[in-house]
């Protein structure tokens, strides 16, 4: 099923839920359902249509001391071409710290700029 046969037929609920993971990155299902405004059992249920789906994945979490799950977009949702400069990966990810000074991160950024032109 592609992501747009999986969209087609969500109620308005399950899109905005859709929506809210996509836009966040990520959230915990114990505020999912409070920025969505509905009940934890509305939430539950939107997150599990999501889900099964392929939309989204639920892993378990712990968060503020409770058991919840963490949502976030599935892997096929996220658009990496902002962290590409032609065929150059951004040398920021995966490192802990890099040097803005560095022929890495120079390359990256003239190869960036001339892409726009």
């Amino acid at each position: 099923m592609s992501a747009a046969d999986a969209e087609a037929d969500l109620s308005e609920d399950d899109f905005a839920g859709l929506e809210l993971v996509r836009e966040t990155g990520g959230i915990h299902q114990s505020d999912f359902w409070k920025e969505l405004d509905v009940s934890s059992r509305k939430g539950s249920r939107i997150a599990e249509t999501l889900e099964s789906r392929g939309l989204i994945e639920r892993e378990e979490a712990v968060y503020d001391g409770h058991n919840t799950y963490f949502l976030h977009p599935t892997a096929k949702d996220l658009d990496f071409a902002l962290l590409m400069a032609g065929d150059m990966l951004s040398p920021f990810i995966g490192e802990e710290e890099i040097d803005p000074n560095s022929d890495a991160f120079t390359q990256w950024l003239m190869n960036l700029t001339y892409e726009e032109y």
